[in-house]
């Protein structure tokens, strides 16, 4: 049950973020949100399974914190490749 709420947790906390970060519209709705959820079940999968106590405080952090990570990653990364291929296409094109 308690990974049901980890899961729930990353989702709303990397859906968030896609608020809170710029060029937003370069990247889908649901894709931070989706990796928010995957990173934080896979971290609370194999903290248990490294035997962390999942009623402890530090197996929550760590899942949550490791998810708002990866979102802020990937939109970083995703918009940053997105504007650029766009100015590279905008040259291409405006030179045509």
């Amino acid at each position: 049950m308690e990974l049901l709420f980890a899961v729930l947790g990353g989702i709303a906390i990397a859906g968030g973020l896609r608020y809170l970060l710029p060029n937003r519209h370069s990247y889908g709705v649901l894709l931070l949100p989706a990796v928010g959820g995957a990173v934080s079940a896979a971290v609370w999968s194999g903290l248990t399974w490294l035997r962390w106590p999942f009623d402890g405080g530090w197996i929550w952090v760590a899942s949550l914190l490791l998810a708002a990570v990866a979102g802020i990653l990937v939109a970083a990364l995703l918009s940053r490749q997105r504007v650029a291929a766009d100015q590279r296409i905008l040259e291409s094109l405006s030179r045509a």
